[in-house]
């Protein structure tokens, strides 16, 4: 934790006053606000240039978020995500709690609990869950490294976090399910 005290601290409070941050997280660099704050989440569409009928993914650090964020999550989720090869996002109904411009129309809301250390770190120290969405106009390729990340979206934001700044590890989206009934539905392989 001593790599990143810093850039927990500052994204802390950046994030407690409904501000934007740029960080990275166990996929690709993110976007990211509070996901319960309906003005950051907004703000966040903007950035983006993106519709806000187009869902944007919330992150959690364990399995109990889930249950907080979510109506009725199935239990047999944790042990398919306990085997996932990579990163996955998880669709799940009845969506709870989140700022209402986050759920999609039909009440859903894509979920992702995030291994990666800085992440984990601050959604825990936050208590809130954050919003996670690629770090580029919407229609433009995915940054895969900080560095490909556009000054058009580096200005818009209130806390650029330098922890892995020049982590060139390669990195690529989620996976992308939905969970209903027993039963998956794959959105992204």
């Amino acid at each position: 934790m001593e790599d990143f005290k810093e850039d927990l601290t500052a994204a802390l409070e950046t994030l407690r006053n409904g501000g934007l941050i740029l960080y990275p997280t166990d996929t690709v660099w993110g976007i990211g606000c509070d996901a319960t704050d309906e003005e950051a989440v907004a703000r966040v569409y903007a950035v983006k240039k993106r519709e806000d009928h187009k869902s944007l993914i919330v992150l959690v650090a364990e399995e109990r978020d889930i249950l907080q964020y979510t109506a009725a999550a199935d239990p047999g989720v944790f042990t398919y995500l306990e085997k996932a090869q990579k990163p996955t996002t998880v669709i799940y109904s009845g969506a709870l709690g989140l700022a209402s411009n986050l759920i999609s129309k039909d009440g859903s809301v894509g979920i992702r609990i995030c291994k990666e250390p800085f992440c984990r770190a601050l959604i825990k120290r936050l208590r809130k869950p954050l919003v996670s969405t690629s770090a580029n106009i919407s229609g433009e390729p995915t940054a895969t490294f900080f560095d490909e990340i556009s000054d058009a979206v580096k200005q818009k934001m209130d806390y650029i976090v330098t922890y892995r700044q020049q982590d060139k590890t390669p990195a690529q989206p989620s996976s992308v399910i939905r969970w209903e009934d027993g039963k998956i539905s794959v959105i992204r392989p």
